[in-house]
């Protein structure tokens, strides 16, 4: 970004800004909040999204539409304007989830945010257990 670490974390923290985010992201629906708890900033945004650009498969395990909550729990900043939190983002009703770090910090033109996260996804391979006949050997 070209602007300070302290410039962006206003905008990433700006109730506004997450909102604009959300609308921009198609989202049928949105509510963004941003919160102060003690020394910690956390930001956490509700979407619905329309599920249509899905695979048939991962359409039928959520539905026509899904709810994603993301949140990000951010420390206070260093001296030099860096900071660092957490990243949390599920979807509501389907096996997926993604976890991780979020930093921002001087450098390049501005400001450098590094995201490290992990994305699980547990697709079942069956909806469910059909019984089958097991040989009796007597």
């Amino acid at each position: 970004y070209h602007a300070t670490p302290e410039q962006v974390f206003a905008v990433l923290s700006d109730k506004a800004f997450q909102n604009a985010k959300c609308a921009a992201t198609a989202a049928i629906e949105h509510e963004a909040t941003v919160e102060a708890k003690g020394e910690r900033t956390v930001i956490t945004t509700e979407r619905v999204l329309p599920s249509d650009g899905l695979p048939d498969f991962a359409r039928s395990l959520v539905g026509p539409t899904l709810k994603v909550v993301e949140t990000q729990n951010w420390g206070p900043a260093n001296a030099d304007g860096s900071r660092e939190g957490t990243v949390d983002m599920l979807v509501v009703g389907a096996p997926m989830s993604l976890k991780g770090t979020v930093r921002l910090e001087p450098g390049g033109p501005g400001t450098l945010e590094h995201i490290d996260a992990e994305l699980k996804a547990k697709v079942p391979l069956m909806d469910r257990l059909t019984a089958l006949p097991v040989a009796s050997t007597k």
